[in-house]
C-alpha cells in the first residue's frame, strides 16, 4: 500500500536539498559564529547566505530585517509582546476569531494576566474577514494588529497589505502570522506597510524548531530572549547554524518553486475536490474558495465524525487533518468552522487535505478511491444520517 501524505499544513518533508545544506554544519563547520577564528568565521558566511535568501523570497529590503527564531510561536509572542511594550500609551490589540493559538492562547493570556483590551474579528460563512469591524477597532488605543496571511485550516487569504494600511492609519503596528502563506505565494514587503511577519521552517521543507521573525527597518523590537549579541541583539542564544543554513536552503527551493506551487500544486488541489465532490453527496468546500492558498482544500461530510475519516484514511495509508478537535472525550468543531458558523452536522466531518510539490496525480487518484467508502461506511452507522433518509443529495448550504 503506497503511503500518501496531505498533512503538509501540519509539517511537511524535509527536502533533501535541505537536509544535504545543513550535514556540513554538523562535521566540518561546527564553529560558533560569534567567534573570532576561521571556524567562526566559516559559520557566519553561511548564515549570512542564508539571511539573503530569506530576505529574497519574502521580498524585504534589507537582509538583517530577518531575525532567526526557534519557529512561528516565538516570532508571534515576540511580535506581539514587543508591541505591548514598545508602544507608549497603547495597549491594545486587534485580531481575528480564527487565528492560529499561537496568537489566540497568548491574547488570551494577557486578557487574564494583564488586562489587556484584545479586539477580536470575525469572519462571514466563507471566512472572509468583517474589514469594518476591523476598521471599526482600531484607535490611538492599539499597539498592534495581527491578522495572519492565510488561514491554517481553509486556506482563506487575508487582504493583509490593506490591513496594515488601515493599522498605520490608526498609528498602530502591523503584523501578521504568515506561517502559512511564506513559500506558497508572491510576497514583496518592501512595498507593503507590514511591519512584522512570523514564519516556521517546518511548513516549507525546512527543519522543526527554526523559524524567523521579518522585522521592518525602524520598528522597535523589544527582545523576548535575553542574553547574548546575537541577532543584533533582538534574540539571544548561540544560533542554530544547521536549522538556519536549511531554512536558508529551503526559502531559495521556495521561491524556485513558487510557480508550480500556483500551477500543478493547485490543479492537483482542484482536481481531488471536484473529484471527491462528484463522488460523494452532502459535502462542500469551506473558505474563501477564489482567494485561498493553492495547496488548501477544506471539505465538510455531513454526518460523519472527522475523526473516523482520518482513522480510516490511516488505514488506507492516507495522511490527512481533521476541522474538529478531540478534547477528553468530547468532538468539538475548530473554532475556524465555528466563527464561520458552519452546522455542527457539517463541521464534525470536516476534512484538510494539504498538498506539497511532492504530491503527485497518484496520490489523488488513491485519495479518490478511498474515500467514497469511507464515507459510506461512517454514514451507514450514524443516527442522523439514518434521519435524514440515507441517500446523497446536492448540498448548497444556505450560508455560502
Amino acid at each position: 500500500m503506497r503511503a500518501v501524505y496531505l498533512d503538509n499544513n501540519a509539517t511537511t518533508r524535509v527536502d533533501p536539498a535541505v537536509v544535504e545544506a545543513m550535514i556540513p554544519l554538523f562535521t566540518e563547520h561546527f564553529g560558533n559564529a560569534s567567534s573570532m577564528h576561521s571556524f567562526g568565521a566559516a559559520v557566519s558566511g553561511t548564515l549570512k547566505t542564508a539571511r539573503q535568501r530569506m530576505q529574497s523570497l519574502l521580498g524585504a529590503e534589507f537582509d538583517h530585517e530577518i531575525v532567526w527564531t526557534a519557529g512561528g510561536t516565538e516570532s508571534d509572542n515576540t511580535a506581539l509582546l514587543s508591541a505591548i511594550e514598545t508602544q507608549g500609551g497603547r495597549s491594545e490589540i486587534v485580531t481575528t476569531a480564527v487565528e492560529h493559538p499561537a496568537i489566540l492562547n497568548l491574547c488570551a493570556w494577557l486578557e487574564k494576566s494583564r488586562g489587556t483590551k484584545v479586539h477580536y474579528i470575525g469572519v462571514d460563512s466563507r471566512g472572509r474577514l468583517d474589514i469594518e469591524a476591523y476598521r471599526r477597532a482600531l484607535s490611538p488605543r492599539t499597539a498592534i494588529a495581527s491578522v495572519m496571511w492565510a488561514n491554517n485550516e481553509t486556506g482563506t487569504i487575508f487582504p493583509v497589505e490593506t490591513l496594515a494600511d488601515l493599522a498605520h492609519e490608526a498609528g498602530a503596528l502591523f503584523h501578521t502570522d504568515a506561517v502559512q502563506a511564506v513559500g506558497k505565494i508572491p510576497m514583496d514587503l518592501k512595498t507593503s506597510e507590514i511591519d512584522l511577519l512570523s514564519l516556521s521552517g517546518h511548513k516549507l521543507h525546512a527543519p522543526k524548531g527554526i523559524g524567523a521573525l521579518y522585522v521592518r527597518k525602524g520598528v522597535r523590537l523589544r527582545p523576548m530572549i535575553r542574553g547574548g549579541h546575537q541577532e543584533r541583539g533582538r534574540r539571544a542564544g548561540t544560533e542554530n547554524a544547521p536549522g538556519i543554513v536549511g531554512l536558508g536552503m529551503a526559502a531559495a527551493l521556495a521561491e524556485a518553486h513558487l510557480g508550480e506551487e500556483n500551477t500543478r500544486v493547485r490543479a492537483l488541489r482542484d482536481r481531488l475536490e471536484k473529484g471527491l465532490l462528484h463522488r460523494i453527496g452532502n459535502a462542500f468546500v469551506t473558505g474563501d474558495v477564489d482567494h485561498r492558498l493553492p495547496n488548501t482544500a477544506n471539505i465538510a461530510f455531513e454526518y460523519v465524525e472527522g475523526e473516523g475519516i482520518l482513522l480510516l484514511l490511516n488505514k488506507a495509508g492516507i495522511a490527512a487533518s481533521s476541522g474538529s478537535a478531540c478534547t477528553s472525550g468530547s468532538l468539538e468543531p475548530s473554532h475556524v468552522l465555528r466563527a464561520m458558523k458552519v452546522p455542527y452536522t457539517a463541521a464534525h466531518g470536516a476534512i484538510r487535505f494539504s498538498l506539497s510539490r511532492d504530491n503527485t496525480e497518484a496520490d489523488v487518484d488513491q485519495v479518490l478511491e478511498a474515500m467514497p467508502p469511507i464515507i459510506a461506511q461512517l454514514r451507514a452507522l450514524s443516527p442522523f444520517w439514518a434521519k435524514e433518509g440515507g441517500a446523497d443529495r446536492a448540498f448548497q448550504p444556505s450560508y455560502v
